[in-house]
């Protein structure tokens, strides 16, 4: 926030874009569509799916694991040829896209093929135009590397990832997310958009196990004897880490006790859970329009006893990877002289865009360049008194989540509101930043406050509470206040 108060948005993201960059913004849901077209008129696809790496094709992916090579384009049917003479009538034009279009529909059935072809005969003429438009950005490689991820997928279930993922925030700020960690390459970023969703939905099941189940699942696990439930609790109620405060930019401050973690007090699996649970909760923690927080690590106390790498790659991987543009600033505080050669292995394995937002401090002085000193808590010689204490669940705080009725009602609320946002996105991509683009630009944020408002009305239907909830901290969509003494949150200076 500048000192008149305004508040100063980072270039790059929403409400601070450039005519270019809200051009790729356009091309990129341009493509999401084609990908909803692909599978929208057609059964799923039978795929030999591998890791596929969101840089290039036939480069080594996350942890060093290879993409699958891209078979050749397959010879055109006759039934590809005339859904393409839908597409355009134009012979120059139907030789430039045949690879494309061919390779789109290369892993389908002749039933398929010939269902896909008569909806698109019956398609309006604005998404054929926008199909057109959008195969002639790509190559046979990409759109195959796009079907080996997302197979088995239909569009509605891609669809339900997307919105999903965004939650309670509007659709354009999560899309960025990904379009600034990819330098604004729409394919890099939608190829690590889809991965990270993927490891969201089937690989961590952060939506439908960790968040619905949350800390009182987690109690119910430790009563039955279950170590992933003991370990889990164990690190929550120790305060391993927590979130408290924001920083001089209004970003909400988590911080790291690494003194009180050993390799051997947890399973991997239960420091994995307990991570991710606490990254998705620090979204809810977000006033907007803050979008990134302030870590710190917090080394006083730490030996080498502390040290455990295995967690460390996996923050890192959440961060570069499936939370990418989150992170606004990483303090690490107090390190001792131990901590050096560590830091050189760490460094190493860092993101150059995420290395650089690192800062090493001692003392309060340090901190209070990124802290004003009464938003800093006194375990960290700050004037804030405040210190961590955990609150265990009450009993029958998630009982609202048995109502599935009215959840499964604002679930279908909140498709039909997507759903209208799409075709409010479609119409804006169409004008352009023309005066007709910019009505549906406008239109679309409203909608877009309504995907946020159907959010916190289902939130309690489908996340277990946590203890930000219980505190206080984390209303339904009220800002957050964090400090008793003036009722509200200060900020000091900068952006987002």
């Amino acid at each position: 926030m500048a000192s008149n108060g305004s508040f100063n948005m980072a270039p790059g993201h929403l409400g601070n874009l450039t005519a270019d960059q809200e051009a790729v913004l356009r091309k990129l849901w341009q493509t999401v569509f084609m990908l909803y077209n692909m599978f929208e008129h057609a059964g799923p696809i039978v795929s030999d799916a591998g890791s596929i790496n969101t840089e290039s094709p036939r480069r080594t992916g996350f942890f060093g694991r290879t993409s699958q090579e891209v078979p050749p384009t397959p010879k055109p049917s006759p039934d590809v040829m005339e859904a393409l003479q839908i597409i355009t009538t134009d012979p120059q034009e139907q030789q430039r896209l045949l690879r494309q279009f061919s390779q789109l529909l290369a892993l389908q059935s002749t039933e398929s093929i010939k269902h896909f072809k008569d909806g698109l005969a019956a398609a309006p003429p604005e998404s054929i135009q926008q199909l057109r438009a959008v195969l002639a950005d790509q190559s046979p490689e990409t759109i195959r590397d796009f079907q080996k991820l997302l197979h088995g997928q239909s569009a509605q279930s891609i669809r339900s990832m997307v919105i999903g993922a965004v939650k309670h925030e509007h659709p354009d700020t999560l899309i960025l997310r990904f379009l600034r960690a990819r330098k604004w390459d729409i394919n890099k970023a939608l190829m690590m958009m889809f991965k990270a969703m993927n490891w969201r939905h089937v690989d961590f099941k952060v939506d439908e196990d960790i968040m619905p189940n949350g800390e009182a699942g987690a109690v119910a696990d430790e009563k039955a004897a279950k170590t992933l439930g003991r370990d889990f609790m164990k690190q929550i109620r120790m305060g391993k880490s927590f979130l408290h405060g924001t920083d001089r930019h209004g970003r909400p401050i988590c911080i790291v006790r690494a003194r009180l973690h050993k390799a051997s007090d947890q399973c991997v699996e239960s420091i994995e859970r307990y991570t991710t649970y606490l990254i998705e909760t620090a979204r809810f923690v977000l006033n907007p329009p803050i979008e990134t927080a302030c870590l710190i690590f917090d080394m006083s106390g730490f030996s080498l006893a502390n040290m455990d790498y295995v967690p460390v790659k996996f923050i890192i991987m959440c961060f570069e990877a499936n939370y990418p543009e989150s992170l606004g600033v990483v303090l690490i505080h107090n390190a001792p002289w131990v901590f050096k050669g560590i830091w050189r292995i760490i460094h190493g394995w860092l993101d150059p865009v995420i290395a650089a937002k690192v800062h090493f401090t001692y003392g309060r002085k340090d901190l209070e360049e990124f802290i004003a000193p009464e938003q800093l808590i006194k375990e960290l010689d700050g004037d804030e008194d405040w210190a961590y204490e955990y609150k265990e669940p009450v009993e029958g705080e998630n009982d609202i989540m048995k109502d599935t009725a009215t959840r499964d009602g604002l679930l279908r609320e909140r498709e039909d509101i997507a759903m209208r946002f799409e075709d409010a996105t479609k119409e804006w991509v169409l004008h352009g930043d023309g005066p007709k683009g910019q009505e549906y630009k406008a239109k679309r944020d409203l909608v877009a406050k309504e995907i946020r408002d159907n959010y916190w009305k289902l939130d309690k239907y489908i996340r277990a509470r946590s203890l930000y909830d219980r505190l206080g901290y984390i209303r339904g969509g009220a800002e957050v206040k964090w400090y008793e003494s003036n009722g509200t949150d200060r900020l000091a200076g900068g952006s987002a």
